[in-house]
């Protein structure tokens, strides 16, 4: 018997577990694949959303510095134009006159520009034979006139209440001289710049900076030339001029800085600051960009050549580890360059941390998005993981005890149903086939066609000993049930011994050791078979008298040699059998049971095979077989003692 566990062949379980082993370890089930492409299609989604915001906000932060900086712009060409409209005005005067009886006047008309303009600090005319008439409000609120006769000059200030006050009192009050002072001056008109570069241009001009001599500070003048003719006929050169010192000019482009984060200033055409929002200091000596953030964007510009310096510009600058977002435009008029840089911290951090702060939440719900969508592909995939556990199930003919799948999904439910419907066909059909024999040519990799091969094989045949008697004599009913419970328990003996039942034919029984599986004991298995359902047969016909049934005694005949061995059949049915003389002399043997008043014969070839392990007895006359023109050398199986 402990050859009797070695019936399944292992060599041949480990390569057909090996695949599917490889698919288990590498399969992806539709849920992940599902949730796989719809997180890739979020991510993509979402990067190209905040790829998109980022510009968007590098787009808002650009426009938002542009805006403050066409400002600051719009406010330095404003007073450039008053000032430029201001001093065209007073040049264009008809009755013109920095000195003599007529000088009254035209210092009434400069104070009273100077009164409307507070923007800037100074404003006169000067003449070419060295006279000069001004209005200044520093160092004070006073109407100053030199006046040259020959080579002396006397200079005269005249004192007044400050030009800015927006009082309704009569005009004349607030012109009212408070004291007057008089010295004598080496000061002449003609030599001053604003004087000499108009009048050698003859066209109105920004100057250079320079030193206001009345407020010993920088500060820069526009100046136009008037000619006209003077009583005498001859020809005069007029200059109106009005001054304005750099500090207050560092007011107009502090309006950039007056956000609390960016600054701008303005470069002289030969690249010097005139003004910067950053330092409200008075401006006394100039300075060249070279420091701080300034100096980094004028490199900047610099490396740009000429194009950095003629055309309007918007660049980001990275200095001390800080983002900046800069600005600059040209001033036509003077020449000058208008720059204005912000961080972009200021600028745009708030934007930047709300897009962030946004992609946060984002994936935050997307996370959860992916766990919901993962918890409701359960719902599906884990139905249909155990509906594919159970067709494998099917598929291997494993039809008892088949698990239900319950689900809300309706494809699941006609899947779980076409299932159950297949198996409940299967378990049907499994009645009328040898499972055993399907399984193992599946699991063997055989092909479910026509096909047969030699195979030494152990064939056993069974017969019910006056079996038409006994079904003449009883009920059709009762005779099923007794076939049944014979037939039931000679299927698991023969089952338990590696036999495989080939055909059932009325009452008796074709079995197979060897085929579709070979092994090596073969005719010890059949043999101990045989003695086992002779021994279970008593304990049934004991069972079968006590309810007044007939006994049935059963005849065995057992022969081992070649045979063609596997499906046969037609294309469309099929059946798996062995063919050949073995087969015939096997089934001629039982009968001979008959004749000689045994249970149980095997042939010489059988009695061989089995090597003595049981007890047998020689038939000492050779029987002749019917269809067989030799005789053949018989053994009885005995029972043990």
């Amino acid at each position: 018997m402990a050859d009797d566990l070695k019936h399944p062949e292992p060599a041949s379980a480990p390569p057909a577990q090996s695949p599917r082993t490889r698919l288990r370890r590498f399969r992806v089930d539709v849920g992940t694949i599902i949730c796989a492409v719809a997180l890739l299609q979020s991510l993509l989604l979402v990067a190209f959303g905040y790829w998109g915001a980022e510009k968007l906000v590098s787009k808002v932060g650009e426009s938002a510095h542009k805006v403050n900086h066409d400002r600051v712009e719009d406010n330095v060409l404003a007073f450039l134009s008053k000032t430029e409209g201001l001093v065209r005005a007073i040049a264009h005067t008809p009755d013109l006159h920095p000195a003599g009886h007529d000088g009254e006047q035209t210092a009434e008309l400069l104070w009273a520009a100077l009164e409307q303009t507070p923007e800037i600090d100074s404003i006169g005319v000067g003449s070419d034979d060295g006279h000069l008439l001004m209005a200044m409000r520093h160092p004070a609120p006073v109407v100053r006139q030199v006046e040259r006769d020959g080579r002396f000059a006397t200079e005269t200030w005249e004192y007044k209440s400050p030009p800015d006050n927006d009082s309704d009192e009569d005009p004349r009050r607030r012109y009212e001289t408070i004291r007057i002072e008089a010295f004598r001056s080496e000061d002449d008109p003609v030599h001053q710049d604003w004087f000499t570069q108009a009048d050698k241009a003859r066209r109105a001009v920004w100057t250079a900076p320079f030193v206001l001599p009345s407020m010993k500070e920088l500060g820069v003048s526009h100046a136009r030339p008037s000619r006209r003719r003077d009583e005498e006929g001859a020809e005069r050169t007029l200059v109106a001029v009005a001054s304005v010192s750099l500090g207050h000019l560092s007011s107009l482009v502090r309006l950039f800085g007056g956000t609390g984060h960016g600054h701008s200033a303005l470069l002289s055409a030969d690249h010097h600051v005139i003004a910067r929002s950053d330092n409200p200091h008075s401006v006394r000596k100039l300075e060249d960009p070279d420091d701080g953030v300034l100096g980094a964007l004028h490199a900047h510009m610099l490396a740009n050549g000429s194009r950095g310096w003629t055309e309007d510009m918007a660049f980001p600058l990275l200095h001390e580890g800080m983002h900046y977002q800069v600005q600059t435009s040209l001033i036509p008029a003077t020449g000058w360059r208008l720059v204005s840089w912000e961080p972009e911290e200021a600028l745009m951090g708030a934007l930047h941390r709300n897009v962030l702060w946004s992609l946060l939440l984002v994936l935050a719900f997307l996370a959860i998005a992916l766990f919901i969508s993962l918890r409701l592909s359960k719902l599906v995939t884990a139905p249909i993981e155990s509906l594919s556990r159970t067709a494998r199930r099917i598929g291997r003919l494993e039809l008892d005890d088949l698990p239900r799948e319950s689900s809300r999904v309706l494809e699941i439910q006609h899947l779980n149903q076409a299932l159950d419907e297949s198996a409940r066909s299967l378990q049907a059909f499994r009645k009328f086939v040898p499972v055993d024999v399907i399984r193992q040519l599946i699991a063997e990799g055989h092909a479910l066609e026509p096909n047969g091969s030699p195979r030494r094989v152990t064939v056993m045949f069974t017969d019910v000993e006056g079996f038409t008697g006994i079904s003449e004599s009883m009920p059709a009913d009762v005779l099923m049930r007794q076939l049944t419970d014979y037939f039931n328990l000679a299927t698991r003996v023969f089952a338990r011994h590696g036999g495989v039942i080939d055909k059932f034919m009325g009452d008796g029984i074709m079995v197979l050791w060897g085929a579709p599986t070979e092994l090596p004991d073969a005719e010890y298995r059949a043999c101990v078979a045989s003695l086992e359902l002779h021994a279970e047969m008593k304990e049934l016909n004991r069972r079968w008298q006590s309810e007044g049934l007939q006994p049935f005694r059963t005849r065995i005949g057992i022969h081992t040699g070649v045979v063609i061995a596997g499906v046969l059949g037609s294309s469309d049915r099929l059946s798996y059998t062995a063919l050949g003389d073995v087969i015939n002399a096997a089934s001629r043997i039982e009968g001979i049971n008959k004749q000689l008043g045994t249970r149980t014969l095997m042939s010489e070839t059988t009695f061989e095979g089995l090597g003595g392990q049981l007890a047998t007895r020689r038939i000492e006359e050779q029987v002749e077989l019917r269809g067989r023109q030799t005789r053949m050398v018989l053994y009885e199986l005995l029972d043990a003692a």
